[in-house]
């Protein structure tokens, strides 16, 4: 199943001078996308490439892209309900792209395009990105004490 998102995908949002952020499912690079995730992202190492395609396919999915050469060079994607969750996950930007502000602006673009759908919360989680998130509205949670987990965490 493939998801579609309210943005369109011919009026993608600008957010980084040089790139350019879209839901265009299309556009995603999903060799790229998966070699960053299952050998660089912490949280997916070892991923195996089925997994990555299946959570693709049930996902929202965002790229950031330079402008003058059309490479994809940052992701991030949305498992949600389009009603009162969203989980923003697998946000990644590549290398020779960090430091830009590009992870803020996709994580904005994303909040961007989730706003019509009048979600509760949208959650994430990170080890390392704390800040990246909070430049977006994110913010720490004040009752830990209250959410669980089952599985891996």
């Amino acid at each position: 199943m493939t998801h579609e998102t309210t943005m369109n995908p011919g009026n993608p949002t600008v957010g980084v001078p040089g790139y350019e952020i879209s839901p265009d499912p299309a556009r995603i690079d999903a060799d790229r996308v998966y070699e960053w995730l299952s050998t660089d992202a912490y949280w997916a190492v070892g991923r195996s490439r089925e997994k990555q395609d299946r959570a693709m396919s049930e996902s929202l999915n965002f790229g950031a892209y330079e402008e003058s050469s059309g490479r994809q060079v940052a992701y991030a994607r949305v498992v949600t309900d389009r009603a009162d969750f969203a989980w923003l996950c697998d946000v990644y930007v590549a290398p020779q792209a960090r430091g830009k502000g590009l992870g803020t602006a996709l994580v904005a673009a994303v909040r961007a395009e989730l706003e019509p759908y009048g979600l509760r919360r949208i959650l994430l989680a990170t080890a390392d990105a704390h800040g990246v998130y909070e430049k977006a509205g994110f913010k720490r949670v004040d009752d830990p004490e209250s959410w669980m987990v089952h599985g891996r965490h």
